[in-house]
This record gives C-alpha cells, structure tokens and sequence, in this order.
C-alpha cells in the first residue's frame, strides 16, 4: 500500500503574500475555506509571516479576530502559522515573558501548529517560544532555515535538526525561503534526519519555486522519507511562490507514495481562487517564469525586485550589477547568514550603500548591529575589520550572548502604552498587536470599528497599476535599540569626504 505524503495548503498565508503582497482581504478567503476543510491537508497555514502586518497596515483587520474565523470556519484542519522565534511577528526581539504571552494568545485563539524559525539558525533565539509552544500543549515545529555557502553541508543541518529535538519539537521542518534546495541536498538533509533522528521523526519540506527545480526537490525528500509538504493551490502557485498542489497529486500516482486529498475539491479551489487573483493585479509580483540566477547571486526574487527600486531611485538603475556581486561579499563578511526576514533586508540594503558610497564607508545601524552579534551568531566567523567599523560606529560593544537576555522585562510598559491608546479594547491581543508594530496599531485601533478594506479591484473597471514586490514593505523600524531593518523609503544625511549626501533607502525583502 503506497505510503501517504501528508500536504500542507498555503494559499492563505505563504502563496499570496509571496505573489500579491499579503494584500488578500479575509472576505476573499473565506468562500474556499469549506473546500480546504474537507480537501484532506494535514494542515493549512493561515498566519504570521507577514500576515499580521498586512492586516493591521493595508486591510483595516483585525489579525486575532481573523484567526478566530479561521478556527470556525476550519473546524476539522489543523492551523499553521509562522512565528519567527524571539521576534514573533515583529522585527525586533521581544522579551521573554512577551515572547510567552504571544504564544499563549495565538493557541487561545485557536493556533494549532507553530512552525517556528530564526534567521540566523540561532537556537538560542528559538528556545523560549518552542518551550512556549510546548506549555500550551500545541504543535512546536522546529524548522532549519536552508542556505548555501561555503560553510554549509546537509550534515550542518542534520546536527541543528538533531538539536531542534533536543529542546522538545514535534517535528522538523526544512524552510526554503529562496528555492535554492536542489534536489540531491533535499534527498540527503532528509535521509540524514530520518537515519539520526529515528525514523520516526516527522520532517516537513517547504521550498518556493522560483528557481524551477524544487519540484523535483520534494519528490527527492519524499523518497528520502519526508513526512509533510507545502504546496500552494496551483491557481496562486509558481513564480516566487509555491509548487502547485495538484502537481504534486498527480506527480505521485503510480510510485510508492500517495496525496490523499480530493481532487474534486482541489479543481474548485483552483477555480475559485483564479476568479479572486485578477482583483488584486496591481499587487502581484513581476517575477513570473524562472530565476536560475539565484544559484548564483543567493538573493531570493523578492529581495532582487526591491534592491533595483532602491538604486532606480538613487538615480543609479545601471548598478544593479555591482550590487549582485556585492551582496554575496556582505553576506560572507557577515558570517554566512541565511537570507530571510529581517537578514536579507540588512544585508542587501549594506550592499546598496557600499556600491553608493564606497565598501563601509557607511553602515547601517542594523548591519551594525548584526556585525556585533545582537541579531545573533551566525556559522562563520564575521570580518574583524566591519566588526571594528560597527564598535566605532555605534559605541557598541561585540556579544556573544543571547540578545534577548539584555532585554528588560517590557510587559507592562507595553501594557500601560497600549492602553492609553484611543480604541484599544484593553485585553491582551490589543497589547500585542501595539508590541508587534507601535507605530501602525495606533491607527488601526482607530479605524477598527469602521471593518476591515477589500483592496482587490474589478480588473475590468481598474487600470493595471505597476507590479508590487514580492513581498510586503514592511515599515516598523525596530531592533532592541528602537531601530530595525528598513521598512519604509527613510531618507539618511549622510557625511562622505566633507559633505552631505541625502541619501532615500527603500525596503529590501
């Protein structure tokens, strides 16, 4: 009997905010959640990412009172969603007990699986909130952020999986946030799990499929022995997106391995979401065909469309490719990172400065920070002469320590801002939203009453406005030190050789 391959839908959460945005109106999803109930996944991811951000900035949306539809409407799935560990949904860290308080919120409101990750790979960064995961008695998904470098080997990240189990998670997940999983790396992280975790062991797969070949990296890992993927509905699939869900259906008939899901309900869920896409046109993403050039560069889609904007605005469009030579250079001063919210918006956003003005003549306090360890370590050892340039710069000192430890207990200073906000209703979602984005919830709490914005338009009445990025600007500025990766185009003075430039950086995904 073929053994079933369990699937996990994004449609709801990963395929729109990588192909339209995050701008899809909870309206919209809610006639197809009948079908994804009764399809058959093993789950569907439906929050965090980018989703609370974009619900609280362009949608006017409650994101808690989303969640609670979800578990109505979604009686019989289980619910995902993407937390990234000490930061949560925001892009700073949080201190602990807020890092507890958030967790126990998202379960209370019916989260039943939290797929939890740091950019940096740093266990330590992901302690607190898997054993927050843990306390509520809900699904810890310890996941493996995967990049390529010199420095990385699938065993690297059959020891991190190794250490994900130690701190307690119920599965493993094997996050490919640029499509760079090729096949053999995919068929060999697997086999490796399964072989020093114990069979037993669930491993999830999710790749994009920008770079073409991740396809064939699911079915590789799934002859490997995973246990789970993530596919997207096929109508918001590829791109920059996902492997379209029914593919991977009909991909499996006749070897040893089955989707079990309906397909009746698939073909419907296929047409009704190819009805919604047309409205949101001005949103979607121009990546459409293939980005083998990422095998190169190691920059995701997103990340490439955002960084010519910065230069086209700089007056510099025909630079763009001393920049793609310059983000691998930054990457592996900065010690290899991975690149992925809110690394990738630090590392590329340092390259576009030091192609503008010359190789760290001018840091960001971000990349700074990053430099000196307060995002964390990372699997190389960071250029020594950029680690002194960022204590010179900052009056900083290098750590070596968990970044949350310097935090204060914040809870209640939180709790006492929030609520002397006009329209926050005092319980402790409210404190959480203000936590996550102080800047944007202020406003929201004013206009909640008048319901959430459809910002999908008749494409026949609308004209087609320019594509979007790939993803979501995201405009909270915020690290542990009030700044963060940059979010919204913020103008800089900056000094070179005696004179000021003004210099407009706009936000790199």
């Amino acid at each position: 009997m073929p053994k079933t391959i369990d699937v996990t839908e994004l449609v709801l959460r990963d395929a729109h905010q990588s192909l339209m945005a995050t701008r899809m109106a909870m309206e919209d999803m809610i006639p197809a959640c009948a079908d994804l109930d009764q399809a058959g996944y093993w789950s569907v991811e439906c929050w965090g990412g980018a989703t609370f951000d974009s619900c609280i900035r362009f949608l006017n949306e409650d994101p808690w009172e989303r969640l609670r539809q979800f578990r109505k409407l979604l009686p019989n799935t289980r619910l995902q969603m993407l937390l990234r560990g000490q930061n949560l949904l925001g892009y700073r860290h949080y201190e602990d007990t807020v890092v507890d308080r958030f967790v126990e919120k998202a379960a209370e409101n019916g989260m039943d699986v939290f797929r939890v990750f740091d950019a940096l790979n740093d266990l330590r960064n992901l302690r607190r909130s898997i054993a927050a995961v843990r306390r509520t008695g809900k699904h810890a998904q310890g996941t493996i952020c995967y990049t390529v470098s010199p420095l990385h080997t699938p065993g690297d990240f059959v020891e991190m999986a190794e250490k994900l189990l130690e701190l307690g998670c119920d599965s493993i997940c094997i996050k490919d946030m640029a499509a760079l999983l090729k096949p053999q790396p995919a068929y060999d992280i697997v086999k490796g799990i399964k072989e020093t975790c114990g069979q037993s062991v669930r491993v999830h797969v999710h790749v994009h499929a920008t770079t073409g070949v991740t396809m064939v990296s699911l079915m590789k890992a799934i002859e490997a022995g995973a246990d789970c993927v993530d596919t997207a509905i096929s109508s918001l699939s590829l791109g920059p997106g996902h492997n379209p869900t029914e593919s991977l259906v009909e991909m499996l008939e006749g070897t040893p391995f089955e989707a079990r899901l309906d397909k009746a309900r698939l073909i419907r869920l296929k047409k009704y979401f190819a009805g919604i896409r047309p409205r949101y046109q001005e949103f979607l993403s121009n990546i459409t065909g293939v980005e083998t050039e990422i095998f190169d560069s190691q920059i995701p889609g997103g990340m490439l469309s955002n960084m010519e904007s910065q230069l086209k605005q700089q007056g510099a469009g025909d630079r763009m490719e001393e920049v793609l030579l310059e983000v691998p250079r930054v990457r592996a001063d900065a010690g290899f990172p991975p690149l992925v919210t809110p690394s990738s918006q630090i590392v590329g956003t340092q390259a576009v400065f030091n192609v503008m003005m010359g190789r760290y003549k001018v840091l960001t306090g971000e990349f700074a920070d990053l430099m000196l360890g307060y995002y964390g370590e990372t699997i190389g050892q960071r250029d020594r002469n950029v680690v002194e340039l960022a204590a010179k710069q900052t009056g900083k000192h290098p750590i070596d320590g968990r970044p949350a430890d310097l935090l204060k207990p914040e809870w209640h200073e939180l709790r006492n801002a929030a609520l002397a906000l006009p329209g926050c209703n005092g319980s402790d979602e409210d404190v959480l939203t203000f936590a996550m984005f102080p800047k944007v919830a202020p406003k929201f709490f004013t206009t909640r009453e008048q319901g959430p914005k459809n910002l999908g338009k008749d494409p026949a009445a609308a004209p087609v406005a320019a594509a979007a990025p790939a993803k979501p600007a995201m405009p909270e500025n915020g690290n542990g030190n009030g700044k963060g990766p940059v979010r919204t185009p913020v103008t800089y003075d900056v000094k070179l050789d005696g004179k000021t430039h003004k210099v407009t950086v706009a936000p790199v995904q």
